[in-house]
């Protein structure tokens, strides 16, 4: 139950920063959900092997490197859902830090409400 609340909020998420955020299209909600499930798969398999290959650079910027992964695996997502549309990697980089901020919001108040 926990993986399809956190599937919601992404896809409210992601629906509002399209709209907030200029370099960042998203045709409609079931785009969202799309973008939403691609976004968690590709951080189950694809992330953790491009830290691995990207570990010499991580460790020299202190861990900043980190960021440059996530917009280029938000990159990857607009290749790969129909229907979401990032123009630049500047763009990639900014959703992906909010989106990130906003999740963490949303699992620490799912955390606290818990304890």
């Amino acid at each position: 139950m926990n993986t399809i609340i956190k599937i919601f909020f992404t896809t409210v998420f992601v629906l509002l920063l399209s709209y907030l955020l200029h370099g960042v299209a998203v045709t409609g909600w079931m785009a969202a959900l799309l973008v939403a499930l691609v976004l968690g798969l590709l951080n189950i398999f694809v992330k953790p092997i491009l830290v691995l290959f990207t570990l010499p650079a991580t460790i020299l910027t202190l861990g900043l490197f980190l960021l440059v992964i996530n917009a280029i695996i938000i990159m990857l997502c607009d290749t790969l859902v129909p229907g979401f549309a990032v123009n630049s990697f500047w763009s990639a980089l900014l959703f992906s830090i909010v989106l990130s901020f906003c999740q963490s919001l949303v699992s620490g108040m799912s955390d606290r409400e818990k304890s």
